[in-house]
C-alpha cells in the first residue's frame, strides 16, 4: 500500500481524499517510480471538474519526477534511473507507473523538483513557440498570465528567439516576476487591447498566446494584427463558448488554433528534442524555472485551489 490522491466523482477540489491505495506493479516497457515530485495542472482540475470526461474514482496527475524502483521486461531502464515524464498517469502518489516510451532520463545537475517543474509547463512553451506558431526574430507577441508556470517559461523562450514580448498580469508581485523574465512590457488585464494597439503602432501582435481562456479570448482577437494567430492553449479562467468562424474573416483573416501537448509528443524523436533543448538551456543558465509553491501531497486539495484561485505564481508541485 502507498498513499495517494483520489477523486471519487466529478466536483470541486474539496473532493479530493488522500487515502491508502494499492502498490502498482509495472509490466513490460513500464516502470515503477518513487515520486520525489509531481506537478500541479489546469488539466488536473480540468479532469477533477468533469469538463474532460473521466472514468471515477481515479488518481490524477500526469507530471512527475523521481527514481525507477523497478523496471519491466525491455524498458532500457534500470532501478536507481532518475526519470520525469508529463504523460504518466496517478503521479498524485507516492508511488506510479510510466511507461518507458514517455520516461525522459534527468540529466546530473537537474533537480527532481526542476525536472518536474519543467514536463508539462516547459515542453508546453517549447512547442507554443517553436511548432504551432514559430516565432521569427523581430516578431511581437502576446503572452497572457506571464507569471505562471507555462508564462515564466515562454517570455524567456520568446526573447532568446528576438521576439518583443508583451505580457499581462494581475499584480504588481506578478508585473517584477514577468519583468524579471525579460518581458518588453507588462499590462493588467483590464483594457489591454488598447495598450497593445498602441504598443505595436495599431498594427497589433502577430501571435496571442492565451492559456486563461474566457475572459481574454475576444480581448486576445482584437490584439492581433492581420493574418496574426491566436493560440489558445488553456482556459484558466474557463472555456471559450461556442465561436462563429467568421469572426476570423471580419477581424483580419485571423488563424487560430486550439493546440494540446499531446499532439506535439508524437514521436520519441520530438518528445526528447524538446526535453534536450530545455534541459539544456537550464544546464546553461539561460533559463530559469521558478518554483512558486510546494504542498504536502495530503494538501492537494488546497494546491488545486490556490490555482485555480490564480494565488500561485511559476510552477506549483506536490512532495509525497
Amino acid at each position: 500500500m502507498h498513499k495517494a490522491i483520489v477523486v471519487p466523482q466529478a466536483g470541486g477540489p474539496e473532493i479530493l481524499r488522500y487515502e491508502d491505495v494499492d502498490l502498482p506493479e509495472p509490466g513490460p516497457r513500464q516502470l515503477l517510480v518513487k515520486v520525489a515530485a509531481a506537478g500541479v495542472n489546469f488539466i488536473d482540475t480540468y479532469k477533477r471538474a468533469g469538463v474532460y470526461p473521466m472514468s471515477y474514482p481515479f488518481i490524477p496527475g500526469a507530471e512527475a519526477a523521481g527514481t525507477v524502483v523497478s523496471a519491466g521486461r525491455d524498458s532500457g531502464f534500470r532501478e536507481g534511473d532518475r526519470v520525469a515524464t508529463a504523460e504518466g498517469g496517478g503521479t498524485y502518489s507516492q508511488y506510479t507507473v510510466m511507461d518507458a516510451d514517455v520516461a525522459l532520463p534527468v540529466p546530473a545537475g537537474i533537480s527532481d523538483e526542476t525536472a518536474a517543474a519543467l514536463m508539462l509547463q516547459g515542453m508546453t512553451a517549447h512547442y507554443l513557440c517553436n511548432s504551432t506558431f514559430p516565432v521569427q526574430e523581430g516578431q511581437t507577441a502576446l503572452v497572457h498570465a506571464g507569471a505562471g508556470g507555462v508564462g515564466l517559461l515562454l517570455i524567456q523562450l520568446l526573447k532568446a528567439k528576438g521576439a518583443t514580448v508583451i505580457t499581462t498580469v494581475s499584480t504588481e508581485e506578478k508585473e517584477l516576476l514577468a519583468r524579471d523574465a525579460g518581458a518588453d512590457h507588462v499590462l493588467r488585464y483590464e483594457g489591454f487591447t488598447g495598450q497593445v494597439r498602441a504598443l505595436t503602432g495599431g498594427t497589433g501582435v502577430d501571435v496571442v498566446y492565451d492559456g486563461v481562456g474566457a475572459a481574454t479570448f475576444d480581448a486576445s482577437l482584437a490584439s492581433l494584427r492581420t493574418r496574426g494567430m491566436m493560440v489558445l492553449f488553456g482556459g484558466a479562467s474557463g472555456q471559450v463558448p461556442p465561436f462563429d468562424i467568421q469572426r476570423l474573416n471580419s477581424s483580419g483573416s485571423l488563424f487560430l488554433t486550439r493546440p494540446t501537448l499531446a499532439h506535439y509528443l508524437l514521436t520519441p524523436e520530438e518528445r526528447q528534442w524538446r526535453a534536450r533543448e530545455l534541459f539544456d538551456a537550464v544546464l546553461a543558465g539561460t533559463l530559469d524555472v521558478r518554483i512558486g509553491a510546494t504542498y504536502p501531497l495530503s494538501e492537494a486539495s488546497r494546491a488545486q485551489a490556490d490555482l485555480e484561485g490564480r494565488r500561485t505564481t511559476g510552477k506549483v508541485l506536490l512532495a509525497p
